[in-house]
């Protein structure tokens, strides 16, 4: 799915495009839902992306086809990663806490 990215600093939004196998459209709706996805423009007013915004251009693509999330879904998801920690690991965390509480429970009888 993800194709070879050049070794560029900055990427216009057609070559995003041809790499991402998007139409511009769609990176363009997507900067409106997803803030952290916010190319820079030039003094032309082109749009410049850069690998950290392919990457979470890739990451979207994921979570939006594979994963089929909706849009609101997918925000979450990468807020929550962005908070540093997914819903995914906070329940892991706290069925573990659970654990251990009743392991002491346990014990204490």
């Amino acid at each position: 799915m993800e194709a070879e990215v050049p070794d560029k600093i900055y990427f216009k939004i057609g070559e995003v495009a041809k790499i991402t196998s998007l139409k511009p459209s769609v990176l363009r709706y997507w900067e409106s839902e997803f803030s952290a996805l916010n190319p820079a423009k030039s003094w032309s007013g082109q749009r410049m992306y850069n690998k950290k915004h392919l990457d979470l251009i890739f990451e979207i693509k994921r979570l939006l086809y594979l994963e089929k999330m909706t849009i609101e879904g997918a925000r979450k998801k990468l807020e929550n990663r962005r908070k540093g920690e997914d819903a995914e690991e906070r329940l892991s965390r706290v069925l573990a806490e659970v654990r251990d509480e009743l392991g002491r429970l346990r014990d204490s009888l």
